[in-house]
């Protein structure tokens, strides 16, 4: 039989296994759990990203598209189908080279047609005999006539239209009544006549007249 001591120390020794078995496996179970938990989580993490970029992926997809069909719906308005252009029509207009004018001409000489032309007198010939032009010289939208008061005989008056382009040589200028349309009457040669306002005198009219040269 054992002895007292020994039984004590087999005891002792027993629960110390017991006890070093259970805490090593509490770790290692512990550690097990931990290794479980981290991949659950790295597996939440991915999924969470994989939607994240489907969805950037729809969204650029989506903006793709979108500027796609912006694009091609500009490139359709900017660009007019054949035949559909209208040319822009400025082939009709006077040029006075010495005090720096180049003013597109319209028919008429109401106030809506002289605030962004030279008028064209309607009673008046476009291109053979006398040609009559009017335009403002101050306190409007445009006043293509401020200077002609500058003119002098023999400058130079440029004239063109769809017919062709004739050269003018001032031979008269003048301050004549607003009543006054002699000046603008047909001629047999080549003509064209300037009329203005002459500042400060409603009653009055300036008028240049120039005739071709070959």
């Amino acid at each position: 039989m054992l002895s007292y001591t020994k039984r004590c120390v087999y005891g002792v020794t027993l629960i110390l296994t017991l006890f070093v078995y259970y805490l090593t496996d509490s770790i290692f179970f512990s550690k097990g759990q931990v290794n479980k938990n981290e991949v659950m989580v790295n597996q939440v993490v991915k999924s969470i990203t994989e939607k994240k970029n489907e969805g950037n992926n729809r969204t650029n997809t989506t903006k793709t598209i979108t500027n796609t069909v912006v694009t091609n719906t500009l490139k359709m308005i900017q660009k007019p189908k054949s035949g559909l252009v209208k040319k822009k029509q400025n082939d009709w207009k006077i040029e006075i080279p010495v005090i720096g004018l180049d003013a597109e001409i319209a028919e008429g000489t109401s106030s809506s047609v002289m605030d962004q032309f030279v008028g064209h007198f309607e009673v008046t010939s476009k291109w053979n005999g006398n040609v009559g032009l009017a335009a403002h010289n101050r306190g409007y939208p445009v006043n293509y006539f401020q200077r002609i008061k500058q003119l002098q005989k023999g400058d130079l008056i440029i004239y063109t239209t769809s017919l062709g382009i004739r050269k003018y040589q001032v031979k008269t200028i003048c301050v004549i009544l607003d009543t006054d349309w002699t000046y603008l009457e047909n001629t047999k040669d080549n003509r064209i006549t300037l009329i203005t306002c002459v500042e400060n005198k409603p009653e009055y009219r300036r008028c240049i007249q120039a005739v071709e040269i070959k």
